[in-house]
């Protein structure tokens, strides 16, 4: 019978079969979701029916009695007592027994599955400490894709391999998605993202995908994918390349704040009892003997990083959560011990807001190495990446310009030849270094583990490393489950946090920032992004503003005000500069650039808070300037001794035009620039164009593009370099009298003459150079 039907006629009744499975599947996922919805608010009445009224919207995930939750003021204690209790004191510095300074855990590391650790013990009924050598997410926590997720392409590779721990790997992060964007509702969202579809057998085929993953997530499931024709998906992302397009399949994951997200952990596990203290360094750690006479690590040297002191803190067990550092504390232990971490680069790249609609993402399926490129708004920008590069260990990698225009070649692959996105575009840069693991047990230890491995040495010390954000959680449960058992602790309460909300999110509602607006006066767009990053302590930021007059915001262009930088100083231990521009505010991972142009406001807040002297002041200003270049700033804006270079307002290398009436193609400068030229190069084409425009209609002629050309002294290196491949790419013919070109067309062709000199005047960039990628069937993925 398939016989006497065409391919195109067997794609259509797939297609139409195909649907009919998908109304009655849409139908069943809104039902389920309707009833999951019901009851959960049906038990919320039952269990606090004096609450239901205001918190209509909210589940109950939350094992704190009412009269527990932190209120909107509440403040976690001092870093001054956090460090008495590292001490041994009492948090006013009043003695202890030996006994009662000893912790039942020592977590080392405070980065997502660090502080996942802390707030898990704590929440159990166990006295833990954390300390973190810099900040709270300051290395890999930081710099992840922002994804809530279990893996599409993991799925993928589950099916066509027939994996089952790949499998079992998904679901498990599904599930974590789900309380993920529970606990934490104020910084996680749910996000549509769009895969679009250019041969139509692809469209069965990721429709079955997308359906198995909405599946396989089950009751944990969030909204369920749909397919898109080509009319509507140009309509939902008017930038997508409409060449060949077929239609589109839209699934939702999740997206959050991963630095935010990082510092409410470390502040909620602080509010359940835990001690928790940054820029607090592990130099050693402390072994004892056992009653057995074996060796058994005990605790740790530490040293305050702002201080310079030094002491010993003791603990019955020691969890080394340390990420792509974990080998550094193991050798610590067993320094023979072979390295179990492979790192590898993940650099991510942040556009502006313009290149993405503002609420949905796109996933390149099928880059020209056969991994994905994803596309996605985040914070008022869009978040393009990654790549998974070999990469050394070091705390503040530098994403290469290899890696960036690897990633830029990549966008300009699947948006429109429209939408041009140059070097210039790029307003922030990040590496991110992924602990990828090798069990150093198995027999073959090139082999990569694809999730998390505990490991735990003949000392004692358990190291926890791998995985990505979606499951900290779950990473952090097991792991405080096997230091439990390790360390002989009598545990009060099994696991609580998948019904912990963190703090911000008890009070927090999608409409609070209304309420903002009415008492505070501040202006819509600063209260929405106040809600959105603090939950109901926006309230707090907030009256610190009231009080202080600290409602300005630091940059024209970002709804970040004073305030926040005094709620980060008192209320989030943020200690240095770059703790704030990077970590608490954001705004150095969303523009670099504007990242630097407050940084001396930033700065002035801290000392007044923190009383900084004018060294001190001068030495935070240098290092967030020496941090910016490693988020994507040009090396250029320092000196030698990594001080701000005064340009006078325009980047070394520019000519003056007006003075030379030459176009200065040899200006790197400018390919870091948002605008590739100059105001003085604007003026003088405009005047340039001006003569040749003789009916005054904004054309000139296609033969006067030469004198043109000429008339702003355009070396003739640069002329044949650009000029034929810019006309033969715009189709136009210098053979037809008739044909003109219109003044934006000029300064297209002028931009990728000028972009292209200053592409190659940068000797490290090598488009064409192969990035030492980790093979898709070993790498672990995005975090």
């Amino acid at each position: 019978m398939w016989r006497q039907h065409t391919a195109k006629q067997i794609l259509r009744y797939g297609a139409a079969g195909s649907a009919t499975v998908a109304v009655a599947y849409g139908g069943y996922s809104y039902y389920r979701q309707q009833k999951q919805s019901t009851n959960s608010l049906l038990r919320l009445d039952r269990a606090y029916p004096q609450s239901m009224a205001h918190h209509a919207d909210q589940l109950e995930t939350t094992s704190m009695a009412l009269g527990q939750r932190p209120h909107a003021f509440w403040a976690p204690p001092t870093r001054s007592e956090m460090i008495n209790e590292l001490k041994g004191l009492g948090r006013d510095g009043s003695p202890r027994t030996e006994q009662e300074a000893e912790f039942d855990i020592l977590v080392i590391g405070g980065g997502a599955t660090g502080a996942g650790c802390t707030l898990d013990a704590a929440t159990r009924g166990l006295r833990v400490a954390m300390v973190e050598r810099d900040d709270f997410a300051s290395g890999t926590s930081s710099k992840s894709t922002k994804l809530v997720h279990g893996g599409v392409r993991y799925l993928q590779k589950a099916i066509m391999g027939l994996d089952y721990e790949q499998w079992k790997m998904v679901r498990e992060a599904l599930h974590e998605r789900k309380t993920f964007l529970k606990i934490a509702p104020y910084l996680s969202n749910e996000l549509p993202i769009l895969l679009p579809v250019y041969k139509w057998w692809q469209l069965p085929y990721f429709w079955v995908g997308c359906k198995m993953y909405d599946l396989l997530a089950g009751k944990q499931g969030i909204t369920g994918s749909y397919a898109l024709g080509r009319s509507k998906t140009l309509e939902s992302f008017p930038m997508l390349r409409d060449e060949g397009l077929v239609g589109s399949l839209v699934y939702f994951d999740g997206q959050h704040n991963d630095a935010r997200m990082n510092a409410a952990l470390a502040v909620t596990a602080a509010a359940h009892g835990a001690v928790v203290a940054n820029h607090v360094e592990v130099t050693d750690l402390v072994k004892e003997k056992d009653s057995e006479g074996r060796e058994r690590v005990c605790g740790a040297r530490l040293r305050d990083n702002e201080t310079g002191d030094e002491w010993t803190v003791r603990a019955k067990g020691v969890i080394n959560a340390t990420g792509p550092f974990s080998d550094a504390i193991l050798k610590m232990d067993e320094p023979q011990m072979t390295d179990i971490v492979a790192p590898s680069s993940g650099v991510h790249l942040v556009l502006p807001s313009y290149f993405s609609p503002k609420s949905m993402g796109m996933l390149d399926p099928a880059t020209t190495d056969g991994r994905v490129v994803f596309f996605l708004p985040w914070e008022g920008g869009v978040v393009a990446g990654t790549t998974d590069t070999v990469c050394n260990v070091e705390a503040d990698p530098k994403p290469s310009e290899t890696e960036i225009e690897w990633i830029l070649s990549e966008i300009r692959r699947f948006l429109s030849p429209e939408v041009k996105i140059r070097r210039g575009d790029v307003l922030s840069a990040w590496s991110g270094i992924r602990p990828l693991v090798r069990d150093p047990k198995a027999a073959n230890t090139k082999d990569l583990v694809r999730n998390h491995m505990i490991h735990v040495s003949e000392a004692g010390l358990v190291t926890i490393a791998g995985g990505k954000w979606t499951t900290y959680r779950e990473m952090a449960k097991e792991t405080v489950d096997k230091a439990a058992q390790e360390f002989g602790l009598s545990v009060p309460r099994d696991c609580q946090t998948e019904g912990v909300r963190l703090i911000g999110s008890h009070a927090w509602s999608d409409k609070m920032f209304i309420k903002l607006i009415q008492t505070f006066g501040v202006d819509a767009e600063v209260a929405k992004h106040l809600a959105h990053n603090y939950g109901d302590r926006a309230w707090a930021v907030c009256a610190l503003a009231d009080r202080g007059g600290d409602a300005q915001r630091l940059h024209a262009r970002y709804p970040f005000v004073d305030a926040e930088v005094r709620y980060a100083v008192q209320y989030e231990y943020a200690l240095s500069a770059v703790d704030v521009i990077a970590r608490r505010l954001r705004l150095a991972f969303l523009d670099a650039q504007a990242a630097r142009e407050s940084l001396p406001r930033v700065v002035a807040i801290m000392a007044d808070e923190l009383k900084w002297p004018v060294d001190r002041q001068r030495l935070e200003h240098r290092k967030a300037l020496q941090f910016l270049t490693t988020m994507g700033l040009p090396d250029s804006i320092l000196n030698e001794d990594n001080e701000l270079i005064d340009t006078g307002g325009e980047r070394a290398g520019v000519v003056n035009l007006r003075t030379t009436g030459t176009l200065n193609l040899v200006d790197p400068a400018s390919y870091y620039r948002r605008g590739v030229f100059s105001a003085d190069e604007i003026g003088t084409i405009l005047a340039a164009f001006a003569e040749f425009d003789v009916h005054g209609d904004g054309h000139i002629e296609v033969k006067d593009i030469e004198p043109l050309l000429a008339a702003i002294k355009v070396p003739a290196a640069g002329l044949a370099q650009g000029l034929n491949s810019y006309l033969e790419s715009a189709k136009i013919s210098m053979e037809d009298p008739a044909a003109s070109v219109e003044f934006e067309q000029i300064f297209g062709m002028l931009g990728d003459i000028k972009e292209s000199f200053n592409a190659k005047a940068k000797t490290e960039i090598k488009t064409d150079a192969k990035l030492n990628q980790i093979p898709t069937y070993r790498s672990g993925g995005g975090v």
